[in-house]
């Protein structure tokens, strides 16, 4: 034998079994290129919303004015959403001689009342005290004319008697002196409102006070200095009440269309006699036409209450409800805020 040896014998490799391809349809050749062209297409086209002669600055100019709106929209609204800051001069209760504690102290606060009225048009009150910038305690350079530019608006609330000697008269009786240093702080308070553009509401003493402000006189005494007149304080305090009567053409007769005269408080034994510089007569009682309102015209609202219209509830069907008296004010206060 020979000892050459025999290749082995190799198989040929075995191939996977492949899947049969489905033959295509003559019906749907094409397709697919067809809707990779379609997408392309939408990728590349503007939106369907925009017209067809839209041009880039024509959609720019539409959202910058846009943007423009919003921002005035939200500006408007917080504005009108900025709360108004009002102040309330301070009733001063001057310490009683011989008097310890509390009642040896210079005093200053607020009718309740009052500042609920004010407070029920969702508006921030605050009293505005007294200043002194020469205090040997405690020394500021804070004044009124402070307060006149922060806050939106002024009310002068009621209590004691304005001093004739403010409106350059003597005291016929000695209980009718009045009180001359709170005159003096309140009139301080009156002008510099008034020149900051602010708006003013005297109730009471304070209606008095604005005439007395710009030149007017007051009567001390109604039953004393007028004759024949109706009594216009007695012991029912707020329960006591007569009816006014608005002038034709005046402010309240153009907030109180239908009334024409009303029923309202009467707490006061003094009253406007002559009337100031450019002061116009707003309300007069019925019977013996004692001043009950006064607006001064040089001003956007400057107006005096011999009425206590906190006093008054509102909706009431009985007495005034004031409410329209306290939001033009109010309203005032807004559109001369800045």
């Amino acid at each position: 034998m020979s000892d050459e040896k025999i290749p082995p014998i190799v198989s040929p490799p075995t191939r996977a079994p492949q899947a049969a391809v489905p033959p295509v349809r003559p019906d749907r050749v094409g397709r697919a290129s067809d809707a990779d062209e379609r997408d392309r297409r939408s990728r590349e086209a503007p939106p369907r919303y925009l017209k067809d002669n839209d041009t880039p600055f024509a959609l720019a100019w539409r959202v910058l004015t846009s943007r423009y709106r919003s921002m005035r929209d939200k500006a408007g609204r917080d504005f009108m959403r900025r709360t108004l800051r009002i102040g309330i001069s301070a009733r001063i209760f001057h310490p009683e001689p011989g008097a310890t504690g509390l009642r040896s102290k210079n005093l200053q606060y607020l009718e309740e009342s009052i500042a609920q009225w004010v407070m029920s048009r969702d508006v921030l009150v605050f009293m505005i005290p007294t200043v002194n910038t020469s205090g040997l305690l405690h020394p500021s350079n804070i004044t009124l004319r402070h307060y006149a530019r922060h806050l939106d608006g002024l009310v002068l609330q009621g209590g004691a008697d304005v001093s004739p000697q403010t409106y350059s008269e003597a005291a016929t009786r000695p209980e009718w002196s009045g009180d001359r240093a709170r005159d003096l702080y309140e009139l301080e308070l009156l002008h510099e409102f008034v020149d900051a553009g602010k708006p003013v509401l005297g109730i009471c003493r304070g209606c008095q006070l604005i005439n007395v402000g710009f030149g007017g006189t007051l009567y001390q005494d109604i039953a004393s200095d007028v004759e024949g007149a109706s009594a216009h304080v007695n012991d029912l305090y707020d329960r006591h009440r007569h009816t006014i009567v608005f002038p034709k053409g005046s402010t309240l007769a153009g907030l109180f269309p239908k009334a024409g005269e009303a029923l309202v408080n009467s707490i006061h034994h003094q009253s406007v006699k002559d009337l100031g510089r450019d002061i116009t007569v707003e309300a007069y009682s019925h019977g013996d036409n004692i001043v009950e309102a006064i607006r001064y015209q040089r001003a956007r609202f400057v107006m005096g209450l011999q009425w206590h219209p906190e006093f008054h509830s509102a909706g009431g069907v009985e007495l005034l409800d004031c409410t329209p008296i306290l939001d033009n004010f109010l309203r005032a206060a807004r559109e001369t805020r800045f």
